[in-house]
């Protein structure tokens, strides 16, 4: 049977700019710089734009605002409200990702030092 088989579909890989693990990038959250300077949560992946993933959770969100880590990979200087907007939105993600990540086959980041 012709199609069958074949091959296995490529899933793009991202780095989370926190703690360093990459992930299937529909696993990430994409932050992205518009055009027109406007830093902002990407919920579909799509915005035209520098962009930089972080993990969907609250530990990697913490660790990239404290160390300034958005700031270098978009090449911008986040804003205090802009900060205060992006750790809002970190408020609703879990602490921690479950161990569920790791019978899935995907790498369960280190602890964060």
């Amino acid at each position: 049977m012709a199609g069958s088989g074949g091959r296995r579909k490529h899933i793009p890989q991202r780095t989370c700019v926190a703690c360093r693990t990459v992930r299937p990038k529909r696993a990430l959250i994409r932050i992205v710089r518009t055009p027109e300077g406007e830093v902002r949560v990407d919920e579909r992946g799509k915005q035209s734009g520098r962009g930089a993933y972080l993990c969907a959770q609250r530990v990697c969100w913490e660790e990239a605002l404290k160390r300034r880590r958005l700031d270098t990979a978009l090449r911008t200087t986040l804003d205090e409200a802009t900060v205060e907007a992006l750790r809002a939105y970190a408020q609703s993600l879990p602490e921690r990702l479950e161990e569920a990540d790791a019978s899935e086959g995907q790498s369960v980041p280190l602890p964060l030092r």
